[in-house]
């Protein structure tokens, strides 16, 4: 198991690498890299900062980030993946919805721990940080983070913005909803008393990991568009290859409906 004292402390550095994020927001600059994406100083500070962290709390984990190639191997006991701000789009911007986001993947690619800090994000509070630990129970600003509604009747969802122009939406009744970060989009159906499910697009290793692993602690999880349960294969993590295929997330019976009504074009 990894060292509950030494997790103490990563939780704690991510917790204030939202806050650095938070008061950086005002002066960062809107960059952008080859792919058409957004960067800011920001992204790439918080990258170092937690990645340095990681490294002398866990040297023998592999760690992977958006912003930065580490040299990694494959057969690490476990697998470390940092967003250090998912929603840079909507955060260089001066929006809310950002967090900075670390998913924690065992040996058998399975997610098992996550640290998320939300700072303009909170659910009726200022800021928001979920932690899960391995075989431990997700949390919320210290308090036990449980679902609230009927999670199997689908009413309202969440998705990414470009979801209008990839779904098909003739046969799905309820309310979309739009926040800017996938990590949030996730998460959103056990935050939400009335978000029952979630669509995620076009996503790598970083934008899913940490939520994957606080939903499925709850007994909710994502599949794909044939109703295969999401794995994390290699090329996924270590090389860092976008996923092309659209995932459902919720219930079981939440993510049958969302595939028979909302199908990609």
């Amino acid at each position: 198991m990894l060292d509950k004292t030494k997790l103490d402390i990563l939780a704690d550095e991510i917790e204030e690498a939202g806050r650095y994020a938070y008061a950086m927001q005002k002066s960062v600059h809107r960059s952008f890299k080859k792919d058409g994406s957004v960067l800011t100083e920001a992204d790439t500070a918080i990258s170092h900062r937690i990645i340095e962290k990681i490294h002398a709390l866990f040297p023998e984990a592999a760690v992977i980030s958006e912003e930065e190639d580490t040299e990694n191997a494959e057969n690490a006991e476990w697998i470390f993946i940092l967003d250090p701000i998912d929603g840079t789009d909507v955060y260089s911007q001066g929006m809310p919805a950002f967090a900075v986001s670390l998913g924690v993947l065992n040996k058998e690619r399975e997610p098992i721990a996550a640290y998320i800090a939300a700072p303009r994000f909170g659910i009726g509070e200022e800021s928001l940080f979920i932690r899960l630990d391995p075989d431990g129970r997700p949390t919320i600003n210290g308090r036990e983070l449980t679902l609230d509604g009927d999670k199997d009747s689908v009413s309202e969802i969440m998705m990414g913005s470009k979801g209008a122009h990839e779904m098909d939406f003739s046969s799905f009744k309820g309310k979309v909803r739009v926040l800017g970060s996938t990590i949030l989009h996730i998460l959103s159906p056990v935050l939400f008393p009335s978000v029952e499910g979630v669509i995620v697009q076009k996503c790598f290793a970083w934008d899913i990991a940490s939520s994957h692993a606080v939903i499925k602690s709850l007994g909710m999880d994502l599949e794909d568009e044939y109703g295969n349960l999401f794995t994390y294969r290699d090329e996924f993590i270590f090389s860092k290859r976008m996923l092309s295929s659209i995932l459902y997330g919720g219930t079981e019976k939440t993510r049958k409906t969302l595939r028979e009504t909302l199908p990609p074009l």
